[in-house]
């Protein structure tokens, strides 16, 4: 949680922020870790809930759990908010809007009929367990990846812009060579064939009939196997060089110029140099005291 919000006092207040804001007690984690299995057993009702075989049978059951987790969930909000002393800065943050947003739909249910399977956005709330279980050491990395995915977006969106250019081309011909009995009734719905055959998902409810359709089918599916992999190579490369350019300095070497070292290198690979100019070497150092 982020360390802005702060608690409305000492003493009760104090202590009841420390339990549902914090994580360094067992007391806290116990709280948090209580909190999430509730989430997921809330969702969960609400997934058994639109079977339609356990909703006639257990739908009234269904019922009376959400609205438990509901009125919990509103009563845990509340005691959040209780214990802040800025509750709107809160409700105006992340974790707030979630909060919010997981007990509004039951609450609306009273109003608008089928809002109760807006609370599947409760399964949000489970963000939490970063906080609880310490995992905030991946953030790095998450960044890592978020970085690689920007520095590869014109290459990503010029193979898309190509992939879509094929697509087109190819939904053209087809729908020239196809006839109409076959589906192929105007150019999007060849759009849509290409798309579904470039991708080999194959649905088969479009399917070409003629030879030299079947052909042109082979090839795109051909095609959407050749190329699946650019995007995801694409990405790779950017992530290497992210993880090259964390892990390794650019700076070169006084001695010999070589430029790939480790960050936390001292001296030279190729020709052991001390490589930190502001400071001296301490090998000169014990050398002139031996002196």
């Amino acid at each position: 949680m982020s360390h802005s919000l702060k608690p409305a006092g000492e003493g009760l207040r104090t202590r009841v922020f420390q339990i549902v804001f914090e994580s360094d007690t067992p007391l806290a984690k116990g709280f948090d870790i209580a909190l999430i299995l509730a989430i997921l057993a809330s969702v969960g009702v609400v997934m058994l809930d639109s079977v339609p075989s356990y909703h006639a049978k257990y739908g009234w059951l269904f019922y009376r759990v959400e609205w438990v987790f509901t009125l919990a969930f509103t009563v845990e909000l509340a005691v959040r908010l209780y214990t802040l002393e800025r509750p709107l800065q809160y409700l105006k943050s992340f974790y707030g809007i979630i909060d919010v947003i997981a007990i509004l739909p039951t609450w609306l249910m009273l109003l608008i009929p089928g809002a109760q399977s807006l609370v599947i956005v409760r399964v949000m709330r489970v963000l939490r367990i970063f906080r609880v279980l310490r995992l905030m050491q991946f953030v790095g990395e998450g960044r890592l990846l978020i970085g690689a995915l920007k520095r590869s977006t014109h290459q990503i969106f010029l193979f898309l812009f190509t992939v879509f250019m094929l697509v087109t081309i190819f939904a053209a011909l087809v729908y020239m060579i196809e006839p109409a009995e076959a589906g192929f009734t105007s150019i999007p719905i060849a759009v849509y064939w290409a798309i579904v055959t470039l991708t080999t998902v194959g649905y088969g409810d479009i399917v070409p009939v003629t030879p030299l359709g079947r052909a042109i089918s082979t090839l795109v599916m051909l095609i959407g196997y050749s190329i699946i992999a650019v995007p995801t190579g694409v990405f790779s490369a950017e992530v290497i060089r992210s993880i090259r350019a964390d892990r390794y300095s650019e700076e070169a070497c006084p001695g010999c110029g070589h430029d790939r070292h480790e960050k936390r290198a001292r001296y030279c690979l190729k020709c052991g140099t001390w490589l930190d100019e502001t400071t001296p070497d301490p090998r000169e150092s014990q050398g002139t005291g031996d002196e």
